[in-house]
């Protein structure tokens, strides 16, 4: 697994965590899945700005061709198909 993949999980597993704290102890589910939804959001925040998926900033500058990108049509190749 990939660090995204991980993050996905963990976002998952904590407001999971949420439900089976309300289902299980006398707190209230709104109370509890806010609260591991904070850590979600915390997870979240962890995932863009302290490990983001650039290296430098310089990689927001390099340009972007429409080859690298997968599933990107062209306007040309769309009206071809049709």
């Amino acid at each position: 697994m990939h660090y995204y993949d991980l993050v996905l999980v963990a976002i998952a597993a904590s407001l999971a965590i949420g439900v089976i704290v309300a289902v299980f102890t006398p707190i209230s589910a709104a109370i509890s899945i806010s609260i591991l939804g904070l850590l979600s959001i915390a997870i979240v925040g962890h995932a863009l700005f302290v490990n983001g998926p650039i290296e430098e900033l310089e990689d927001l500058t390099e340009p972007v061709e429409p080859e690298e990108v997968p599933g990107l049509a062209t306007v040309a190749e769309l009206t071809e198909q049709h």
